[in-house]
């Protein structure tokens, strides 16, 4: 009976440590898991980024992206391009514009959107110098961002990279009484 309470008192040992290693994994699993969920969604950049009317009057270069939620690729680069506000924010502006909003609408004609993400590139003076469509890459994008912050010729336009395709809703009809139609009108 004597060689059973230590093999017992052992056995409730190595359990106890068990417990408590599994304890310990299943928290630093949950702090990992947690930490990496934490990343910035693409609603949260368009909440913190600088409303169009600003940044196309406050003297510092911008970047414009038309962007949707449900966007593979936009959601895809939302880690670096939070990364390059982080770095790029104090020189300039940072602009959000969501396709599915038809506020923008006509932005989304004045620039040509028909692949998103699309980036436009403005100057200090809220003029257009570039524009690219597609996934870039972050040193790619930094490259550019740098350029236009100090005010020369980007390095790195692209025409196209990987898009999500966007049709804006444009109406086809056109009302043949509005004097702002400058369509002509058969008179019988």
């Amino acid at each position: 009976m004597s060689t059973e309470a230590p093999v017992n008192s052992s056995n409730r040992l190595r359990n106890f440590l068990i417990a408590i290693v599994a304890t310990l994994l299943g928290v630093a699993l949950f702090l990992g898991l947690k930490t990496d969920s934490t990343s910035v969604s693409l609603a949260e950049l368009d909440q913190t980024s600088i409303p169009l009317e600003v940044a196309v009057n406050n003297g510092k270069p911008s970047l414009v992206e038309f962007y949707a939620n449900w966007c593979t690729v936009c959601q895809k680069m939302t880690p670096d391009m939070a990364k390059l506000r982080q770095q790029y924010d104090k020189n300039l502006n940072f602009v959000m514009l969501n396709v599915d909003n038809t506020k923008w609408l006509p932005e989304m004609l004045k620039y040509r959107v028909d692949g998103i993400p699309h980036f436009v590139f403005l100057d200090k003076q809220g003029e257009t110098i570039a524009e690219t469509i597609g996934d870039i890459p972050r040193t790619i994008m930094a490259s550019n961002l740098e350029a236009l912050i100090m005010g020369v010729t980007l390095p790195h336009i692209q025409g196209r990279g990987t898009t999500s395709q966007f049709s804006a809703p444009v109406a086809t009809e056109t009302n043949q009484d509005d004097p702002r139609s400058h369509g002509s009108q058969v008179v019988n």
